[in-house]
Order: structure tokens, then sequence, then C-alpha cells
């Protein structure tokens, strides 16, 4: 395997020109032609989040997957917009009312259209007739869990592989509070709340509760000091592989990677989604009853103690959570996503 760096390109207020987003994209898409020629590979893989390579391969004649690492975002009728952090709609009514949102929702995806097909015509490339053309009309791997993906009629290109889960080497072993009770894994976005408010009301809250607590600061120093109780370690760093299968509950801002890991460690999510996609993994999480979901706005002690409370005391959900851990797709999603891959590159 070879790694090669990715060239910067400046899309944000800088001191040089400002690239616009799409700009940046042709640009980059002419510099992965070269390498792309170089390595005459079979299959290109590309991140939904990446359009260079793609377009780069359909130029090049070379068949093309997405790696869709999160929850598929396309919806369905009756669906809510993604992203939003509403849950699948209980009842016809429900279902119709977010119907009448499709209009708003497809006129944002005819704008994403037209500048795709914008960027597609200054590469050559012809225009697309269909949304979501970023994504390979052929292949489309989706590292989630089956259990978080809402009913619906999958495309026969569109494959729900399982987790995909992905960790630095990490070599020291954390020291866990000592005792039985059962352990509260409290780990924070390494990207969202900067003043670790998640990990000050954990502390604070579960402080006397009969459980114990392992948190993380993901090597960042908040504002203020943390202080931990006498049931709570606290670590700059934590391995999630090693650590998650020994805890009951995981409290956490809902990023996808560290929500299908405790998923698939077995333990039961506690949910406070801090922005971006989390808010649509906490709908999911709540929909299909895997774990609990804190509104942002109800970061405090008391709210997040209530929520670990729940999570251990509902048998059922601990029991759903288990089935999960034991699935094949939190156990086989690579070699599936793997199989899939090898299948499509031996396609003439």
């Amino acid at each position: 395997m070879r790694f090669l760096a990715s060239p910067e390109y400046h899309v944000f207020p800088t001191l040089q020109r400002a690239l616009k987003p799409y700009e940046a994209v042709v640009r980059a898409t002419t510099e992965t032609e070269p390498l792309l020629g170089e390595l005459a590979p079979d299959v290109v893989v590309a991140d939904i989040l990446t359009l260079a390579p793609a377009l780069a391969a359909e130029r090049l004649g070379i068949p093309w997957a997405t790696l869709v690492p999160h929850v598929h975002p396309v919806g369905a009728p009756g669906f809510p917009p993604y992203s939003f952090g509403a849950r699948l709609p209980r009842t016809r009514a429900a279902a119709w009312g977010w119907r009448r949102l499709d209009r708003v929702v497809s006129a944002g995806l005819e704008r994403g259209r037209s500048e795709l097909n914008e960027t597609r015509a200054r590469l050559g490339l012809a225009p697309l007739d269909h949304f979501h053309g970023g994504q390979s009309p052929d292949l489309v791997l989706v590292g989630t869990l089956p259990e978080l993906e809402y009913p619906r009629a999958w495309p026969g290109h569109v494959h729900v592989v399982g987790a995909l889960p992905f960790e630095l080497e990490f070599d020291s072993e954390p020291e866990l509070p000592p005792g039985d009770a059962p352990l509260v894994l409290v780990a924070p976005s390494t990207a969202q709340d900067p003043d670790h408010e998640l990990l000050h009301a954990a502390l604070e809250g579960l402080a006397d509760a009969p459980v114990r607590v392992l948190g993380t600061y993901n090597r960042r120093l908040p504002s203020r000091p943390l202080r931990a109780p006498r049931n709570a370690r606290l670590v700059e760093w934590v391995s999630y592989a090693r650590t998650m299968p020994r805890a009951a509950v995981v409290v956490s801002h809902g990023g996808h990677g560290t929500l299908v890991r405790a998923l698939a460690s077995g333990a039961v999510p506690v949910v406070v989604p801090a922005g971006g996609d989390m808010n649509e993994n906490a709908a999911r999480v709540s929909w299909a009853g895997l774990g609990v979901r804190v509104p942002r706005r109800f970061t405090t002690p008391r709210a997040i103690r209530l929520a670990v409370a729940t999570a251990l005391a509902d048998d059922d959900m601990r029991s759903r959570v288990r089935a999960v851990a034991a699935s094949p797709g939190a156990t086989g999603g690579a070699p599936r996503a793997a199989d899939l891959l090898e299948e499509f590159g031996r396609l003439p």
C-alpha cells in the first residue's frame, strides 16, 4: 500500500485568492489524473465527499466506486431531510408533512446538480440528468450498521456493508477506576465542543452514581480545569477498540465512528449531538431503540445522569445492542466491502 499527499487548495478566506469549491474540484481532478494514469488501477474508490478521484476515473474510463462512511444521506419519499435530527415518521400524517418539504429539498438537489454539471462541462464530461451525481452509478458501499438505516427499497448497486472501524495504533492501556460497577466511557468529539461541556457535565453528573467513569479529553485541554471525582479516571487519549468492549455505556457527541464502534462493542450509546451528521446519527439511534438521545441544550449534569441511568436500566435496549454487536454488520463489514470491490473489479 502506498500513500501520497493530497494537494492543499485554498477554498476559504485566505491571503491567496480563494478557490470556489468547484474550481478546486476541477484543479484537483486534473492533478489526480496523472497519478491514476501511472497506477492504472482496476478500480478507484472515492469517499462520498471527494469528487476529484471519481471524476478523474470517469475521464480515464476506470470503474469507480463510492464509499459512504456513515448512514446513507440519500432520502426517500416521506423521509425527514438528512441531518435535521428528525426521526422517521410513525404515521401517514407525519410522512405527509415531510413530503411537503420535498420541493425545498429538491430545489437544493437541483442546485447541486447544476453546479456539478458545470464542473463536468469544464472537464469535458457529459451532464447528468439525475441527483446525487457525485456517487457512483455502479457501486456504492455504505459503511454503517444495517440497524441504523431506515427501511427502503435499495437500488441494486447500493450495499450497506456494515461497520468499517478504523483506529490508529495506541499502545498504552488506561487504568480503569477500581471496583466492579458498570463502566461508563465518556468519549467526546475530537472536532466539536472545545470547552468540553459534555465531559464537565458527565463527570459532575456521575460523581455519586453507582458507576465507574473513564473520560478522555482527546489531548485538548479545556479553558477551565477538569476535575475527576473518586469514581472516575481522566486520560488524555484512549483506545476505543480496547476500552469500549469493557464499557456498559458510552457517552459521546454521536460521531458516526464512535457511535458504531460503541454498538459493535455491545455498549449502549448516550448521544448528545453537537453538529453536522451527529443529529442524524442520534435520530437513527433513538428510532432503532439502541440508545438514549439527549438534545444538546440539555448538556447538564442531571440530564447526563438520567440518560446513563436509563441506558443501564433498560434491559430491552441492552439486549438489542448485544444483538447488534453479534450481527454480521458489526463483525463483517470490511470483508463484505472487499468482496464487493473484488467482484466489481473483475467487470469488463
